[in-house]
């Protein structure tokens, strides 16, 4: 893929998740949630988990990897992300490929795409990920609306 065309938004069907969202913050602020390792480990997740903050290797090119560690609060059982970048276009546009990991789950070669739209001191921010099991995108959902709390809050905390 070219690393200067940002891509459109594909068709959304019942497999995969697609969601909007606005920050109040620049785009440039967004795009370190997702890119800058010690601000990713803050917030990924739903509440129940937390990000490991060793586990978290981002090397932001195409070809590069985007992986992370989620923690069970209570268990302490991990469950790992481990995706390969195919597109990297700062700050707006950001998309790699989920491995299958033993033990984390059935599902494999998920899709994320992350757009970041500049409006001004807000950005908006569209996610396109999938294709999921009806059971895992709805769990899936929900993690990204906590996370998205999450990183409101710390927005308003002072933390970018």
């Amino acid at each position: 893929m070219s690393s200067t065309t940002v891509p459109d938004l594909p068709e959304v069907t019942d497999r995969d998740l697609s969601i909007s969202r606005v920050f109040d913050a620049p785009r440039e602020v967004v795009w370190g949630f997702f890119t800058r390792p010690e601000l990713l480990a803050l917030w990924f997740g739903p509440h129940e988990v937390h990000v490991d903050p060793a586990s978290v290797v981002i090397e932001l090119a195409e070809g590069g990897r985007w992986d992370l560690d989620m923690v069970d609060n209570a268990s302490g059982d991990r469950y790992p992300v481990r995706s390969t970048l195919v597109a990297v276009i700062p700050p707006e546009y950001l998309e790699g490929v989920e491995a299958a990991v033993p033990g984390s789950g059935p599902q494999n070669e998920l899709r994320l795409r992350i757009w970041l739209h500049d409006h001004g001191s807000k950005t908006r921010l569209t996610i396109h990920q999938g294709p999921f099991t009806p059971e895992f995108r709805a769990m899936t959902q929900a993690g990204w609306e906590a996370s998205f709390v999450t990183i409101d809050e710390l927005l308003a905390s002072g933390v970018a």
